[in-house]
């Protein structure tokens, strides 16, 4: 490799990956920032640019955003034209085809948040936590043109703290991978590509709305857990008589009963029976109302030990 500063392309678009950006921008020299478009946000459905499109632009690096990448020569004109030594990509949200994989001369390095080749895919953080794991990490990988299937250059184990909701676990990831990544192309040259075991692979499939609903028929533990990993979205919900409330602030409990039903209402919140222990609920959101104490939201509600709330089950588990 040359004596002259690494020159990278940087692929992301949320706020998950600023801190990768400003690591490789600190090491290294920025030629190209790529992020995926604006999108409208909000009631007024303002165009708004991704976190990642607006870091670059407050700093002056050059900036694409194209609306795909696949069959799209004047991108690849772009990125050959930057002079770009490597490419890194941070959830940047879309499959690189082999056209551009192929533009830099050392490729892509993707930084993964797991251990692969455990959790492919588009939500490792979350579904992570709903598993209940203990343990997981960052991976610096080569992209290949499957999904999180190229071989594994660096990885670094991250224990996850038992109180830490996705929010939480994707600060500790960000932060672990901004530090591999510099790594990782400080040493291009010497890394050693290992293969992943594909018999050992699964998979973190991009989360649905379905997934944040409570099954009571889980343990109070599973329960919990589905809470820390859906917390960023799409959040946790519940069902009374077929309207829906957002939870917040679940805790395994002690406490036994009929899967959904109510064991307590005090102030410290609403004790709900699992298949296995029970959970506290703090707050409590009903369909269009604001967010409240548990209890003040019952006692309003006439919610009384004994009631029960509607147990949902997946049709497809």
């Amino acid at each position: 490799m040359s004596a002259r500063p690494l020159r990278v392309a940087f692929f992301g678009s949320p706020a998950f990956a600023l801190p990768v950006l400003d690591a490789i921008r600190g090491a290294f020299e920025v030629v190209l920032v790529v992020a995926q478009p604006d999108k409208p946000v909000g009631r007024g459905l303002k165009l708004t640019p991704p976190p990642v499109a607006a870091r670059a632009a407050e700093l002056g690096l050059p900036l694409a955003q194209p609306a795909r990448l696949r069959r799209n020569p004047d991108f690849e004109a772009t990125l050959r034209e930057c002079g770009a030594d490597v490419a890194v990509t941070c959830a940047y949200g879309k499959i690189l085809p082999a056209s551009v994989l192929a533009v830099p001369r050392y490729g892509f390095l993707n930084t993964h948040t797991s251990l692969l080749p455990a959790y492919r895919g588009a939500a490792p953080i979350q579904w992570a936590l709903i598993r209940g794991e203990a343990v997981t990490g960052t991976t610096i990988m080569q992209t290949d043109e499957g999904m999180d299937t190229g071989p594994v250059l660096l990885q670094e184990a991250l224990p996850i703290a038992p109180e830490w909701t996705a929010h939480e676990l994707a600060d500790a990831l960000s932060a672990q991978a901004a530090r591999l990544i510099v790594q990782a192309l400080s040493d291009l040259g010497d890394l050693q590509p290992t293969p992943q075991d594909e018999n050992l692979a699964t998979h973190a499939p991009m989360l649905t709305k379905e997934d944040g609903f409570v099954r009571w028929a889980d343990t109070a533990a599973q329960i919990v857990n589905r809470h820390r990993g859906v917390a960023a979205w799409p959040q946790t919900t519940a069902f009374l008589n077929g309207a829906r409330l957002k939870l917040a602030g679940l805790s395994v409990t002690e406490g036994s009963g009929q899967p959904g039903e109510v064991l307590s209402v005090t102030e410290a919140g609403l004790t709900v029976a699992a298949q296995e222990g029970a959970v506290l609920i703090r707050t409590v959101q009903p369909e269009a109302r604001k967010a409240q104490p548990a209890h003040t939201w019952a006692q309003a509600a006439g919610i009384t030990p004994g009631t029960r709330l509607d147990l949902w089950e997946p049709t497809d588990p």
